[in-house]
């Protein structure tokens, strides 16, 4: 297989982000073929023995076997390392696997991460139950607080760990001051960017170190398949990730990976028509609820901060009705908005964290992060905006809001 129309790293690289998301990373075999190929193979063979030991040794360019390397697989790689300024990514079986492997394959025994508070329910899970259990001391902070975070370092502080904007309370943490204090202080920043992707915000810009991505949400973007990636420095990517992802194995399966590659071709388009749509939406209801949490709009605490940090806000939004029942009376009412708990997905889906993706937290931690009883996530698809101001009128009031 050969590179597009021959072109070499550097020229891809100087494409704007639009053209890479469709052209970048892409291999061609001697049939020419327009859309990216699909190589659904578990292992390779070669002319002669001197080959295979050389390329496994390293000392040779080639595929061995796909939990190492598959051509389908390195095309998503290279198109998202391009699309994020990354030197180098690896894609993973999951947006989970993908902070797992951030986070382990760089800790050990004695260290110390520092994570924000609000997070995924399995993001918390992994530092309040996985690295406790190997010895990996934990501090969770309000991660808006940039004096929270000079405060948790320890002589042994290794990683700080955040999303932004977070899941679901939708925190903004101020990007530079995290990513600057750490590299003062030699601690890795690992950052989730799921909730905006490189086609809303690229955190290496700041400073960060390593980000990492549920890639099922908005780069697939249509609810298809799970997908991760990791995207760093190539050292850090080579010699820090490689080894952990070559021998414990959560690689994407080339099927997915060649969807994902499909769902890339059209993310910035959504991605900004969707924060568009979820901008109206929210200022639409924003005087019906008890409390909005929405970067995109004026009453958000670090409005500002979002909007210097993120091309556009991002599809997902959060608000507070109340209580439980208010919470489940406005999904029971939905006509248009489904019941779910995906999120990047072109259409509009709404849950409520506190019985999804976050009941396997304990309620002190719930209370901790601000996951109230009454607290809904959606995220904004591409519908007509005004069926989906109808439908959340028409659910509201059916809550008695």
């Amino acid at each position: 297989m050969k590179k597009t129309t021959g072109m070499d790293r550097s020229i891809t690289r100087s494409w704007r982000p639009a053209t890479q998301a469709v052209r970048g990373g892409t291999w061609r075999s001697e049939h020419g073929e327009t859309s990216e190929a699909l190589f659904l193979s578990s292992g390779f063979t070669y002319d002669d023995a001197q080959t295979v030991a050389d390329r496994f040794a390293g000392e040779a360019v080639g595929m061995t076997y796909s939990r190492l390397q598959n051509p389908t697989v390195a095309m998503l790689e290279e198109r998202i390392a391009l699309m994020e300024g990354a030197e180098a990514c690896r894609a993973q079986a999951s947006g989970m696997a993908a902070m797992t492997a951030a986070l382990l394959c760089q800790l050990s025994a004695g260290d110390h991460v520092v994570g924000a508070r609000a997070a995924f329910g399995s993001c918390r899970w992994l530092l309040d139950h996985l690295c406790p259990r190997f010895g990996i001391e934990v501090s969770v902070i309000d991660a808006t607080d940039n004096a929270a975070w000079e405060a948790a370092i320890r002589p042994n502080t290794r990683v700080f760990f955040f999303e932004t904007p977070a899941n679901p309370t939708l925190d903004v943490v101020d990007l530079k001051f995290v990513c600057d204090l750490a590299r003062a202080h030699g601690i890795t920043t690992v950052v989730d960017n799921a909730f905006a992707t490189s086609a809303l915000q690229r955190p290496l810009n700041f400073g960060a170190d390593v980000v990492a991505y549920s890639a099922t949400k908005l780069m697939d973007g249509q609810g298809r398949v799970l997908a991760g990636a990791v995207c760093g420095s190539e050292q850090w990517i080579n010699e820090v990730l490689l080894p952990f992802q070559r021998n414990t194995g959560p690689n994407i399966s080339p099927f997915n990976a060649w969807v994902v590659l499909k769902g890339l071709e059209t993310l910035e388009l959504r991605a900004v028509r969707q924060s568009e749509s979820a901008v109206a939406l929210g200022a639409f209801i924003e005087s019906r609820v008890p409390k909005m949490l929405h970067p995109g709009l004026p009453s958000h605490p670090r409005h500002a901060m979002a909007l210097a940090q993120m091309k556009a806000t991002g599809p997902i939004f959060a608000f507070d009705v109340g209580d439980r029942a208010t919470a489940f009376a406005v999904l029971d009412a939905l006509q248009l908005v489904d019941i779910s708990n995906n999120i990047g997905d072109s259409r509009s889906l709404m849950c409520h964290p506190a019985s999804t993706t976050h009941a396997g937290m304990t309620q002190e931690a719930r209370d901790e992060m601000g996951v109230t009883e009454g607290l809904l996530r959606i995220n904004v698809g591409l519908e007509d905006i005004e069926d989906l101001k109808e439908d959340l009128d028409q659910a509201l009031a059916a809550a008695g809001l």
